[in-house]
């Protein structure tokens, strides 16, 4: 068990490099906020899914299992993560990762347990798995699609209910991306030795600021309705992360599941907004494959406030 401390440049920094504008992270804004309970900036989700995927980087080396997933084809790397309290910046946490389970059954999978905790609270509970198929929206064909580089930056793609929005991958972006999660940046890059690996979280990352920019020509009032992560389920082609370079295009796709009472948060009568997203290469190819779930903080705090009568 590692322990760890954000401060608030973490957070600036890992905003900043994935064009994530919410206001639950700005040092000043988050006071904008409507009935704001976290009292202060926190934490970003994909700051912490980064740490995350770096420390089980770190183990995978330590219990050389790196070698099992090159042996056994395991392509996918699948992150299933399920945030239960936000994190603020000096606030300390420790982040555990049991023992790795093996299992054959239907497929070989390697599988982590991942818990964050801080001041006795659970933060954040999850799953890190090694995979030969993505775990999560795996049945997935766009092959159907139009040209998408024929269809303008934000807007929707005809004939479908994705919106599209166009990234470019940065090394400068990425390294401080990594760093702002408290991932050692020269384990992945080195100018002298000309190496560039790109980590697996960052271009998932880029999604949140999609999400924002979807919502605000939606004309979604970020004070008055506050939205926030409660799970993170993501499939990432390993195989492909290892091509990206310097200046590629990554093409993200989002698109809204409709509401339904079917699909409500731990039971209660709160409907999640589930968006499923993805990542493409030039040659369509999928990057990554990512299923979000959010609510109304405004709910959240309404359901609180019922149990604590």
């Amino acid at each position: 068990m590692s322990k760890f401390t954000f401060e608030q440049i973490h957070v600036e920094v890992a905003r900043n490099a994935s064009d994530d504008f919410n206001l639950f992270h700005d040092k000043h804004k988050w006071l904008q906020i409507t009935h704001n309970p976290f009292k202060g900036p926190i934490v970003l989700g994909f700051q912490l899914n980064t740490l995350i995927e770096y420390q089980m980087r770190l183990y995978r080396e330590a219990q050389h299992e790196e070698q099992i997933i090159a042996d056994q084809h395991l392509r996918f790397s699948n992150y299933q993560i399920i945030f239960v309290n936000a994190l603020r910046p000096r606030q300390e946490f420790t982040l555990e990762i049991k023992k790795t389970l093996i299992n054959t059954i239907p497929d070989l999978t390697l599988t982590n347990r991942i818990v964050i905790k801080s001041q006795d609270k659970t933060i954040l509970l999850g799953y890190k798995k090694e995979t030969q198929k993505p775990l999560f929206l795996g049945e997935t064909d766009l092959s159907s699609l139009p040209d998408l580089n024929s269809v303008p930056d934000k807007t929707l793609v005809p004939g479908t209910d994705f919106f599209l929005k166009r990234k470019w991958m940065q090394n400068g972006n990425v390294k401080n991306f990594l760093s702002g999660s408290l991932a050692e940046q020269s384990d992945y890059f080195d100018e002298l030795e000309h190496v560039a690996n790109y980590p697996e979280i960052f271009s998932c990352s880029l999604t949140s600021g999609v999400l924002l920019e979807k919502a605000q020509l939606e004309h979604h009032d970020f004070k008055a309705n506050p939205m926030v992560y409660t799970s993170h389920d993501i499939s990432v082609d390993r195989l492909l992360v290892g091509k990206i370079k310097n200046n590629d295009k990554v093409t993200i796709l989002v698109k809204q599941l409709p509401e339904s009472k079917d699909n409500t948060l731990n039971h209660t009568s709160i409907m999640l907004r589930t968006y499923e997203c993805y990542g493409l290469l030039e040659n369509r190819e999928i990057l990554f494959r990512l299923k979000l779930n959010l609510v109304p903080l405004e709910e959240i705090i309404k359901n609180l406030s019922l149990k604590s009568q």
